[in-house]
Order: C-alpha cells, then structure tokens, then sequence
C-alpha cells in the first residue's frame, strides 16, 4: 500500500513561452518541485507528451479543443520538462502520444515499455494525488482513468493550471461524479 504522486505534463510547450504556453505554468513547476521536497510519498512519476506525428492532433487551424497548435514535438526544447521542475525525485516517466492526441498519463509507456497502471500496480500503489497541465485536459483525463482503474484519487488543484473557467467548472463535474477527490483551487488565465 502506498501514495504516488503523479506528475501531469510540465513540459516547456504548456508553460509560459511555449506553443500553448499556460500563464503559471512555471511557478506551478516550482511550486510541484516544493510540494515533492517535502516528501510523504512512496513513489513519485511524471507523465510528458511525446508527439512524434499524431495525426489531426496537431493543427495549423486548431480549434483548441480536439486539435491544437503543434507542441511537445519529440526531440525539442518544448517537450522538455520545465526547467523550474525538480526531475530527480522521478523515478518513471510516461511518454504519450508518439502517434495519437493521447491525453491521459494513462496512455503512456515507461522507457521500458511499461504502462502507468501496470508500474502502479507493480509497486503496489493504491493512492494517488495528480498535479500539473492543464487541469481541464490531461490532469482531467489522468485523473479520470486513475479512478476508473480503481485507485484512490485526490486531484491538488493549486499545484494545476488550468485552460478556461468554463473547462475547469465542467472537469469539476467530471471529478465529483467519478469520485475524485480534490482540493484547492488552478490558476487560469486572465479572461
């Protein structure tokens, strides 16, 4: 029985400065490596897009909610994680949509070619807290396929940034009807 703490996609492209560059995406990054320093957690992972060619995922005409200006491209500054993000208490790393849109950490595979169900599970993980960008899109959706695989959840919404008010509100739903639990509230653009 442990808690992991999952680490949702603080990568270069999502923060400030990037092609979907989230305002506080990078005092969210120093804000999860200070939450990761004060420990509690058995294990600790981190998920990152890894678009290599996903098809109409990315977009010259993007309408910001199935398809999106290109970001996270294999290889670049951009799929980097942020610099503002303390990478050494992460033991796994779960790279997602090489070839598809693929939002869910839960979609990801280890450099190894585990799944993250399957690295939980091996580590008997029953807990889970999710962090990271952006609340209303792969937060939501890891946090949503990490209850509907039967782990605990609670979703730390002040280590999150999120899209849109309207987004979040609706992720919000999500979450109480799926049992997540969560706490805090994302940053979000101004509007």
């Amino acid at each position: 029985m442990g808690t992991a703490l999952i680490v949702v996609d603080v990568q270069n492209d999502f923060c400030e400065g990037g092609s979907l560059g989230l305002p506080g995406g990078a005092a969210a990054a120093a804000a999860i490596s200070r939450r990761m320093a004060e420990g509690g957690y058995t294990h600790i992972v981190a998920t990152r897009d890894h678009h290599i060619d996903p098809g109409d995922h990315f977009s010259d005409t993007p309408d910001f909610n199935t398809s999106w200006p290109p970001h996270c491209v294999a290889g670049t500054a951009g799929a980097s994680f942020h610099s503002e993000l303390d990478v050494v208490p992460v033991e796994a790393v779960f790279s997602k949509g090489e070839y598809t849109a693929a939002y869910s950490g839960f979609e990801g595979k280890s450099g190894d070619g585990k799944t993250l169900e399957d690295w939980l599970r091996a580590h008997e993980v029953t807990d889970v807290e999710v962090v990271g960008i952006a609340t209303d899109f792969c937060v939501r959706a890891t946090a949503l396929d990490a209850a509907q695989a039967g782990f605990n959840v609670q979703v730390l919404l002040d280590l999150t940034v999120g899209g849109s008010q309207p987004t979040v509100d609706a992720t919000l739903k999500d979450f109480d009807e799926a049992g997540v639990r969560y706490t805090g509230t994302p940053a979000l653009p101004r509007s």
